[in-house]
């Protein structure tokens, strides 16, 4: 499991149990203006998950911790706050598996900082509900 994967499924945002596999779709009658895929063809957009309070979630566990860490501003304190390895190294692989730019890469304050938006910004992006001014 990829490191972004594991900040999803500590968050809430990755669906961890197994796919079921079913013998015979159920009879659903879409609504108005809803497209169905055709008979004997399967639909294989994922299943939507509800929004997840991204902020509410971090603020409980920094609430709960005994260093006082501030994840709106840490990639650093963010990890540590998911019980996730904040280590040099971890950032590293993580700004590598998200794309980070090679320039920054060099710097380290550079990345964290570009990994830390990046890493709020994909949280968002799938589902999570972030606060708008953590991602400008």
């Amino acid at each position: 499991m990829s490191l972004f994967d594991k900040i999803l499924e500590k968050l809430g945002l990755k669906d961890t149990t197994p796919a079921k596999t079913a013998t015979k779709p159920p009879q659903v009658r879409p609504g108005p203006g809803v497209r169905t895929p055709a008979p004997g063809i399967k639909d294989i957009r994922p299943p939507r998950l509800k929004a997840v309070d991204v902020a509410g979630k971090l603020d409980a566990l920094a609430a709960k911790n005994p260093q006082k860490l501030n994840w709106k501003v840490s990639i650093v304190d963010l990890l540590k706050l998911l019980g996730i390895d904040s280590s040099y190294e971890a950032r590293k692989e993580l700004a590598v598996e998200l794309g980070c730019p090679p320039d920054k890469m060099g710097d380290s304050a550079a990345m964290n900082t570009w990994l830390h938006k990046t890493v709020l910004q994909k949280m968002a992006d799938n589902g999570g509900n972030v606060p708008r001014e953590l991602l400008d």
